[in-house]
């Protein structure tokens, strides 16, 4: 439940963005003192020294999920606020865009999350959001809970890429939505000699826009370049187009970003994005962790 404080401010559409920041920052620290102490063998993975481990890949780094499963007998848990300078509608503020992977094999990750929006909606900039309308003046509050899995397909090998499917439900547990809504991903990549990585991504969703039904296609495309052993940066264009609206939508966005490795199992990034075209948001920031235990 969002206490009556936090909930006032984030009806300020744009006046109240320092207030909101506060709130988003009391949030985080909330969730690190709620989250577990790790064992000794857990303390000793999360004090590896860089290059020993598989790398931490994140799927809220960019709107392109990671290519990888998170392992067997390995959980990532992942958060980040993001702030959207809608056109037309009031700004929107989302958090904490929760999603916990659990590993259950090689292969397959287990996948369930949370996330809190309000106001104008009609922007999916995070792969793990669901396909929302569009751009609506009306300034609103909603919430969603996430459920799924993600499986691994291939591996990289020559002109193989590293692949995956992600299935994932959304269903409303508060606002006035109400219908369950299904996203599929496929997203494939390969790693270059320089340690590069090209990769690109299809997403498919069913949307609910007023008493319309609609199809939703996301593809993506992102360029990661590696700093060193820490520093990963990256562009990225991906957009939203809708089928079977009165009214069609295709917000499409440029988006840089980086992220750093505080120990190899903790991730702090941050995205920023610009809309390419006249139904896209102003501009849009990201700002999120990872962590592996």
């Amino acid at each position: 439940m969002i206490c009556p404080g936090l909930k006032n401010r984030l009806r300020r559409p744009r006046s109240g963005g320092l207030t909101t920041g506060r709130a988003v920052v009391a949030i985080f620290v909330a969730c690190a003192c709620f989250l577990p102490q790790a064992s000794a063998q857990q303390r000793g993975l999360l004090d590896a020294p860089p290059g020993s481990l598989p790398e931490l890949e994140t799927d809220r780094d960019a709107f392109t999920p990671a290519t990888s499963t998170v392992g067997p007998g390995t959980t990532v848990i992942e958060s980040s606020y993001s702030y959207i300078d809608n056109r037309t509608a009031p700004d929107t503020n989302s958090v904490p865009e929760l999603l916990v992977r659990w590993g259950l094999s090689e292969r397959i990750e287990l996948r369930v999350g949370w996330n809190y929006e309000a106001g104008g909606g009609g922007d999916v900039i995070s792969s793990d959001q669901s396909a929302e309308g569009v751009d609506t003046n009306v300034f609103s509050h909603e919430s969603r809970m996430l459920y799924g899995l993600k499986y691994a397909v291939s591996e990289q090998r020559g002109w193989t890429p590293r692949s995956c499917i992600i299935l994932e439900g959304f269903t409303p547990t508060a606002g006035e939505a109400t219908a369950t809504q299904f996203i599929g991903t496929y997203a494939f990549g390969w790693e270059m000699p320089n340690r590069w990585r090209l990769e690109s991504s299809l997403r498919y969703g069913t949307g609910f826009d007023r008493l319309d039904s609609s199809n939703r296609w996301g593809p993506s495309l992102v360029l990661r370049m590696p700093i060193d052993d820490r520093w990963n940066t990256h562009i990225e264009y991906f957009g939203v187009y809708t089928h079977g609206l009165a009214d069609e939508s295709s917000p499409t966005y440029i988006s840089p970003g980086t992220h750093y490795l505080i120990t190899p199992n903790l991730e702090l990034g941050l995205r920023l994005g610009w809309g390419v075209t006249h139904d896209a948001a102003n501009f849009f920031t990201n700002l999120g962790f990872g962590w592996r235990f």
